[in-house]
């Protein structure tokens, strides 16, 4: 065993990379508040988008039967348009031989426009009680509704009953939908219909309060006298013959241009005008309707022979009774409502395009899936012939390099591991200026084992690819393995890492890395993600010649291969990557081999996890960016650009950053759509994730009991990937550096034999 030791003395200045590392550091805060901002936005643009297209919670229905015993008789024997001065309740009919058409439950983008078309053309105006969130998402119909003469009243937001709401939500619901009217129209309205409200005779002691709390507030209610029933879709005839009043009598009618099918709607108004003008009927407003009362004159909306001079004058009357129950939006209100419009409009655009997204990356996961599972297979019964073989059996001694900075705890583990190799090797450990004793430690773990193969270089820290193109140079042999300094093999790792290497093209070997304290939740998640994410992955990348990364815990390169490359790269935080692609760049064969097992230790704490996950991910897009031009590399060096930077780029960055839109879609449907359905879908795609992680465990003969973790990782550990990779992604685009962060070990993974 020999040492090499550097001059002592005065401390080192920082590298060119640590100093950009240490300026980088102070922007990574700002990053993952940008990062969770993102997310917290996509949320909140999902919440209101379900908000908006559904009703949320409560809303129960009167039932039938309900009492009526604290609704003065004056009102249930009333008309249908209730209103409140001095804290006294009033009832106003609508005249003989007149026509209060009103509209619930629109704005619609479909049957909205037809029937302001249909009024226009008879020069009918009409009371429309709008929903709020309907009102936000097409706010252009309801200022066409408005300019074009026609009245506007509130029918609440989400189209909840109020009859079993709390105040505050009487009160949102309100002031949500006068925002909405703000933003679109510049109006606010005192006008009111309650959802599932009929005749005054239906009101009862649960519904009355709302009634009277927001008459005190300036509300007139407006019941009807007599009900289509359009929304049954009974037929053309049937709506019109249900929407006449008896005789000649007066009447608030009910239609409605949303909220299902509204063809015979339609078709059957033009008939129900044409109808009603030649029974002698006019059409007016709700405000029409009252200010007749006021003036003691009934509006007409023109004579009853239909003559134009007298419908001409009408609209203009019915215009001008038509802001009656209007109020101009100012100042706050407008400015508020504006924002709801625009928010609205942002949601409408991001919800859709997400929803176009989800379909893609969904077909994306699932061809990965495909993809690995067929060519998985294909790989391993190729590779598990009897005939199969890589040439002559591989018997020279290799070089063993072992970077390793602050290893204290687990040098002695991985030396002793080397020390059972059943194939001829020299180690090197690398101690790249550890402060904690590591080269005395594995100098005495040498001497103590017995290896005089073992020569442990020290040099001043300068990082993992320096200590690596240390060890390289200073290699005895042809063939060098890598591995961290956490990390153990099995007896016969070596063995069957470098028998690859008897074929002349292969230039360099992933092996199989394993994790070793995997008796923690973390460590099991972790577990679960190598054999299935990694290792699955591998064999069809070694499949499809264009594996992207040989691991930096087991790996074995071609000596002159990676002096050919100029050695491992400081240029990025991923230096095993970055090989890998100059590998294939060089024209060398990059393979897995997956008898070849070593076993590491993965960070122990979440925080430690997203540091080595960050470093990793930024790292690989760095290294994807390097080697960019790899795209129009001609010939076998191209390969890994015409295939490999594709799917990498498809599958490790661009599919797991949109893939919580899966998620997204999940809770936003089980809460706003279908729960069931929801959570049938979502079991459906973990029970394919399980199938392909459970054929990943067979071939790796791992056991199956560690599956059980599956659910509770999908939920937790994925969902922290994924900001993960997010955060990755803002720190590309924002040009940050990071350094080789150092994780803390504890020495817990010994030897394989001790390894479940």
């Amino acid at each position: 065993m020999t040492t090499t030791t550097p001059s002592r003395g005065r401390r080192r200045a920082p590298t060119r990379m640590e100093r950009a590392a240490g300026k980088a550091a102070a922007l990574q805060k700002p990053r993952v508040i940008l990062a969770l901002l993102l997310l917290l936005g996509l949320t909140s643009v999902m919440l209101l988008d379900g908000y908006l297209r559904a009703e949320v919670g409560g809303d129960e229905r009167v039932r039938d039967g309900a009492s009526s015993s604290k609704v003065p008789d004056k009102i249930l024997d009333g008309g249908p348009i209730v209103s409140f001065r001095g804290g006294q309740a009033t009832t106003t009919s609508v005249p003989a031989r007149t026509i209060a058409l009103t509209f619930d439950d629109g704005p619609n983008p479909t049957y909205t426009p037809q029937v302001l078309k249909i009024l226009e053309k008879y020069d009918v105006p009409a009371t429309f009680f709008v929903v709020g969130s309907m009102v936000s998402r097409y706010p252009g119909i309801v200022k066409d509704m408005v300019d074009q003469g026609n009245e506007v009243g509130i029918h609440t937001f989400t189209h909840v009953d109020l009859s079993y709401q709390s105040d505050a939500r009487i009160r949102r619901e309100m002031t949500q939908t006068q925002l909405a009217l703000a933003g679109a129209a510049g109006i606010t309205t005192t006008l009111f219909r309650a959802p599932y409200s009929s005749e005054t005779d239906a009101i009862d002691n649960y519904s009355w309060p709302v009634y009277e709390k927001l008459g005190e507030e300036g509300y007139t209610s407006v019941f009807v006298d007599t009900d289509s029933d359009d929304w049954k879709k009974p037929g053309v005839s049937k709506i019109v013959q249900w929407a006449t009043p008896s005789g000649t009598s007066g009447a608030s009618v009910l239609m409605h241009d949303a909220g299902g099918d509204r063809e015979q709607t339609i078709a059957a108004l033009p008939k129900y005008i044409e109808k009603m003008r030649a029974k002698g009927y006019t059409f007016t407003t709700i405000s029409g309707v009252v200010e007749a009362q006021n003036t003691g004159a009934r509006f007409l909306g023109g004579d009853q022979n239909g003559d134009r001079a007298g419908t001409e004058a009408g609209t203009e009357a019915g215009t001008r009774r038509l802001q009656a129950a209007h109020r101009e939006a100012t100042g706050t209100t407008l400015y508020e409502g504006k924002a709801l419009v625009a928010a609205v409009a942002v949601a409408e655009y991001t919800v859709p395009t997400l929803s176009v997204g989800l379909v893609i990356v969904g077909v994306a996961v699932m061809g990965r899936f495909g993809m690995m599972l067929v060519l998985a297979r294909r790989h391993h019964r190729q590779r598990n012939r009897r005939r199969f073989s890589w040439g002559p059996t591989v018997t020279r001694p290799v070089t063993v390099i072992v970077p390793a900075y602050n290893e204290k705890e687990c040098i002695a583990n991985t030396l002793e591991s080397l020390a059972r190799s059943t194939h001829p090797i020299e180690v090197i450990v690398v101690d790249d200026g550890s402060s904690d004793g590591t080269s005395e430690i594995a100098r005495e773990a040498a001497h103590r084992l017995g290896m005089t193969n073992v020569r442990v270089i020290r040099q001043e820290n300068a990082g993992k690819p320096a200590a690596l193109n240390n060890g390289v140079r200073s290699a005895s042999h042809d063939i060098v393995v890598m591995m961290d300094g956490d990390t153990v093999f099995e007896p016969d790792t070596v063995r069957q890492l470098v028998q690859p290497f008897a074929n002349d093209e292969v230039g360099a070997v992933a092996g199989n890395a394993k994790v070793g304290n995997r008796n923690t939740v973390i460590g099991a998640w972790q577990h679960i993600e190598y054999v299935m994410g990694f290792n699955l992955d591998r064999r069809m990348y070694d499949l499809l010649r264009c594996m992207p990364t040989i691991p930096g815990a087991i790996g074995a390169f071609r000596r002159e291969a990676v002096l050919q490359v100029g050695g491992m790269s400081e240029d990025t935080l991923a230096e095993d990557t970055d090989i890998t692609i100059a590998m294939h760049r060089a024209g060398w064969r990059v393979v897995y081999q997956e008898h070849a097992r070593a076993w590491t230790e993965a960070p122990g704490s979440l925080k430690q996890l997203w540091s080595q996950r960050y470093r990793w991910s930024y790292g690989t897009m760095q290294a994807l960016w390097k080697h960019r031009k790899s795209l129009t590399d001609k010939g076998p060096s191209g390969r890994f650009g015409r295939v490999g930077m594709p799917l990498v780029v498809i599958f490790q960055i661009v599919t797991p950053v949109f893939a919580p839109l899966i998620d997204v879609f999940t809770a936003y449907s089980m809460i706003f759509v279908d729960f069931r359905a929801a959570l049938y879908a979502w079991l459906a795609v973990l029970g394919i994730q399980l199938v392909c992680a459970a054929y990943a465990f067979r071939l790796d003969k791992e056991k199956y009991r560690y599956l059980l973790m599956m659910p509770l990782q999908q939920l937790a550990y994925r969902q922290m990937m994924y900001l993960v990779l997010i955060h990755s992604c803002i720190t590309a685009l924002t040009g940050g550096r990071l350094r080789w962060q150092k994780l803390k070990r504890t020495g817990e993974v010994g030897t394989p034999a001790g390894v479940g």
